[in-house]
């Protein structure tokens, strides 16, 4: 394999595949596949490297000696150059610059400088012209290919923006940077965020070339020099601080708040049936109606001592009724040489029943049933369907304490 097949495959090689023969070389070139450029060995005095290289860090002395004993061995890679007259006609304000070299150094600054400090003479070059059609052309050319490598730090990668968007602008200012955007396959805010960058102070600017500020850093450092261009680097450096504790601060909320949800969520799994927060509607424990209508002690809690009353001896001056929305009204009842009105009870078929003196009728001889007897037939509509959800509709509507006071009256007429 020739050292012109090893040139690789990067933008200043115009994308010249590997291992192509000499035949196929030849045929690619003839088609106007690949440019019909060749390898030379340049003397190193004919070259000058372009004032517009955005690139400043080449490395310490260690390096560059390490790099040029490399090359002396073997240059796997050629620099890329133009001719002197091509170079002059984009950029005639540099001829004092480059001197009398014959050349213009396109890519490859970091090879010439190491062989240049080993004593070298000579490397391997390319010479490619097509590369300084125009401005806009040439430094788009001149930074890709510092874009891909590793050690280009951020603050050369935005001189390099911004000499790209200057040379847009030459053409329409309106749109420079949409251009210059579209060239390096990136997005227009990408392009602000790097020019904005370079307001920065310098001391943020060394910073970000070391790499002890983040680029991610300084974008928010430049937005805050926006709405405050007084501030210095030691100011945007405490904002920088703030910012950052109150970031942490609310990452360890959002993290409180996430551990106690799962807590609550695992609490709840595992808490018993009764402490949901379901209604309990059961009857009251101290007593229950059976299907006969007849009240039953149960085994939790003993009810009270019930009065010795009945409804041939001691019935109550006042009867106590419950209305249809649950609520206690007070009935007179007849004078005591009456006999007394029959009280309503619940059926075991929820059908209304009178109990009490079996000589007294249900009803008037007439057909009609009294105002009591109304009332008893729309309470046990409302209570419901069953004893069973009359007791636990009437224990679910009274306190306790109204509870048991009705349930000790209801004993009086049993």
């Amino acid at each position: 394999m020739s050292v012109a097949d090893r040139l690789g495959t990067g933008s200043s090689f115009g994308g010249v595949p590997r291992g192509r023969s000499a035949r196929g070389r030849a045929k690619a070139i003839v088609q106007g596949d690949v440019p019909a450029y060749e390898l030379r060995r340049l003397q190193l005095d004919d070259v000058a490297p372009t004032p517009l290289n955005p690139r400043r860090n080449f490395g310490s002395e260690e390096d560059l000696t390490r790099f040029g004993e490399e090359l002396r061995v073997a240059q796997l890679a050629a620099c890329v150059a133009v001719s002197r007259p091509a170079y002059l006609r984009l950029w005639p304000e540099h001829e004092a610059q480059i001197g009398d070299s014959a050349y213009v150094l396109v890519n490859g600054e970091r090879r010439f400088r190491s062989a240049v400090h080993v004593a070298l003479e000579t490397l391997d070059f390319v010479v490619r012209d097509d590369l300084a059609a125009s401005r806009e052309e040439f430094v788009d050319h001149l930074l890709k290919e510092n874009l891909e490598r590793e050690d280009f730090d951020v603050v050369e990668r935005a001189r390099g923006v911004l000499e790209l968007v200057r040379v847009c602008s030459e053409e329409s200012e309106k749109g420079a940077r949409a251009r210059a955007a579209k060239r390096l396959g990136r997005d227009r805010s990408w392009v602000t965020n790097q020019l904005a960058l370079l307001e920065l102070p310098s001391e943020l600017l060394t910073m970000l070339s070391s790499g002890s500020l983040a680029e991610r850093d300084g974008r928010l450092l430049a937005r805050r020099l926006k709405e405050e261009p007084t501030l210095g680097g030691a100011g945007l450096l405490a904002h920088l601080k703030e910012t950052r504790e109150q970031e942490a601060r609310s990452r360890e909320e959002e993290k409180r708040l996430l551990q106690q949800a799962k807590k609550t969520a695992a609490t709840r799994s595992s808490a018993p049936a009764e402490s949901t927060g379901a209604v309990d509607r059961s009857p009251a424990p101290e007593s229950v109606l059976s299907a006969d209508n007849t009240p039953r002690e149960t085994e939790a809690a003993p009810s009270a001592p019930r009065p010795n009353l009945s409804p041939r001896n001691s019935i109550p001056a006042e009867e106590r009724v419950l209305s249809a929305d649950n609520t206690t009204v007070e009935e007179q009842r007849p004078p005591a040489a009456a006999a007394p009105a029959p009280s309503p009870t619940l059926s075991a078929d929820n059908m209304h029943g009178t109990k009490g003196d079996p000589a007294e009728p249900a009803s008037q001889g007439n057909g009609t049933t009294t105002p009591a007897e109304e009332r008893s037939r729309l309470l046990v509509r409302q209570l419901g369907t069953s004893v069973e959800e009359q007791a636990r509709t009437l224990a679910s509507g009274l306190p306790p304490e109204q509870l048991t006071q009705l349930i000790e009256e209801l004993h009086a007429y049993v």
